[in-house]
């Protein structure tokens, strides 16, 4: 039956706060068992110069069997805002059976009209054949001019000395002495290229979980098994990033296994706690309570530290051996001038534009789904889109590395990392477009929990493409040096 919970004594400030939430449609969530209801605080009249607030909050809970299927909430009870008045805030609950099965509670949350419409399919066919078209262009170029080239280098071998040196010598073969030579700052480099590599890891795990378990249906458990996940994956980072450092001569692999552990945990718990401070000072339910925080750090220094450590020595003993086709010279190479569109700034900003454009539509269902509080179940669109982006960032910073090696300029293993991880700013700057156009937030706790939150989540994915395309452009590199003849 009808309940009274509380009572306001409604004085000018609490007036006030009310009648400012009314004007802009402010509306609450709650939970009841993981299943969320909206309701709105009140209402103005057509003039909008009287201001009601619904007092009454009718839940209808529907339940089969043991289990809870259903809830509806109905705002009633309109009353007017006066100042120096007592309001009574009520609810009631009627219990009614359902044929609602518990698995199928969620359906009726979901929308597939707005995730599986016409345009979600159309840019996903869209990316795949850019796909296509980019990995056979690649193909294409690249085997018919490698050909040229082994055919050329072939010819130059059996000329004499004299005829080679009179020759015009030229192109990527020219920088062999050069091209497996340390990367400049070896040790922020190898922990970026670490930390890529798992990010990516965690990426496809906890998608093929969310594909497999339905993760919606619980609330947070996406966010729980990201975090385990990652800790549990602690180990690629440090094999990769310990293995590459190890390869290109470094020797404090302790710093350098400490900065790729914590690189990514210090980015995102700095600004949650930046966040939190301004969640704090509003009085906001977003806060991260203190005891989560000291969670978090403990996972930080006593999961994932030791398992970066166990994946630092495999790495380091496993595959740390510097086992390059080409031997390095001692001196390096002048780099000789190139046309400006050449240069490695241009080729960095330029490089993350095809692998944004892949991924553009699911960028505006992802960020719906986060920020317009719908719920995203299309996994299997998730994956599709994290494959295409893979092979549309290495087919990318192969050809820009190809370009750059035929210019005699061996700069590539930044140059492939950042071109693909240029990426990010690109999502970054659709960020500001969706915040000023899609969303109705202001204010400055709305606008730091957004960008801030969105600042994270581009460097991280920025950090995955760039591991993934130098992985794939090393590999590319080590290929064509290894076929090769050279003296």
């Amino acid at each position: 039956m009808q309940n009274t919970y509380c009572e306001i004594d409604l004085d000018k400030p609490k007036q006030d706060a009310f009648v400012y939430a009314i004007k802009n449609h402010y509306w609450y969530q709650m939970y009841i068992d993981d299943l969320p209801i909206w309701g709105i605080v009140g209402e103005a009249d057509e003039n909008g110069e009287e201001h009601y607030l619904w007092t009454y909050k009718k839940l209808e809970i529907g339940y089969n069997g043991n289990r809870i299927v259903d809830v509806n909430l109905t705002s009633e009870g309109k009353v007017k805002l006066m100042p120096n008045t007592r309001i009574a805030m009520s609810y009631s609950v009627k219990w009614k059976k359902s044929d609602v099965k518990f698995e199928d509670r969620f359906d009726k949350y979901l929308d597939p009209s707005f995730f599986q419409h016409r345009i979600h399919w159309f840019s996903i066919f869209n990316s795949f054949m850019m796909v296509i078209f980019l990995v056979g262009l690649v193909s294409m170029i690249l085997m018919r001019t490698l050909r040229k080239d082994y055919a050329r280098y072939s010819k130059e071998e059996e000329m004499d000395d004299m005829d080679r040196d009179l020759g015009d010598e030229y192109g990527w073969k020219q920088v062999h002495g050069d091209v497996f030579r340390p990367s400049s700052h070896p040790l922020i480099f190898s922990s970026l290229i670490g930390s890529g590599c798992q990010i990516f890891s965690v990426s496809f795990i906890v998608i093929i979980v969310a594909m497999v378990e339905d993760l919606y249906t619980e609330r947070g458990s996406m966010l729980s098994t990201a975090i385990f996940v990652y800790a549990a994956t602690s180990p690629v980072n440090g094999y990769f990033g310990g293995s590459l450092y190890a390869k290109q001569g470094g020797r404090r692999w302790i710093k350098q296994m400490f900065i790729g552990a914590f690189m990514i945990p210090a980015m995102v718990c700095g600004t949650a706690f930046f966040i939190n401070f301004i969640a704090i000072y509003y009085h906001a339910s977003r806060a991260i309570p203190f005891g989560t925080m000291v969670a978090v750090c403990c996972i930080c220094f006593f999961v994932i530290l030791p398992l970066n450590l166990v994946g630092t020595i495999l790495g380091r003993n496993l595959s740390g051996q510097p086992n390059f086709p080409c031997r390095v010279n001692a001196v390096p190479r002048p780099i000789p001038e190139k046309k400006w569109f050449m240069e490695p700034a241009v080729i960095v900003c330029l490089g993350g534009i095809l692998p944004f454009g892949s991924i553009f539509i699911e960028m505006y269902f992802i960020f719906t789904s986060f920020w317009a509080y719908k719920i995203y179940y299309v996994y299997g669109f998730m994956m599709l889109v994290l494959v295409i982006l893979c092979i549309v960032t290495v087919c990318v910073t192969i050809v820009c590395t190809y370009f750059l090696l035929n210019a005699e300029d061996y700069r590539w293993q930044w140059t492939s990392f950042l071109s693909a991880a240029s990426t990010a700013v690109y999502v970054y700057m659709y960020s500001f477009y969706y915040y000023f156009f899609k969303t109705k937030m202001y204010g400055l706790f709305q606008t730091s929990f957004y960008f801030g939150y969105m600042a994270v989540f581009s460097t991280a994915l920025g950090i995955m493409c760039g591991a993934v395309g130098y992985m794939g452009t090393s590999a590319f590199v080590r290929k064509i040096y290894t076929n090769v003849k050279i003296d």
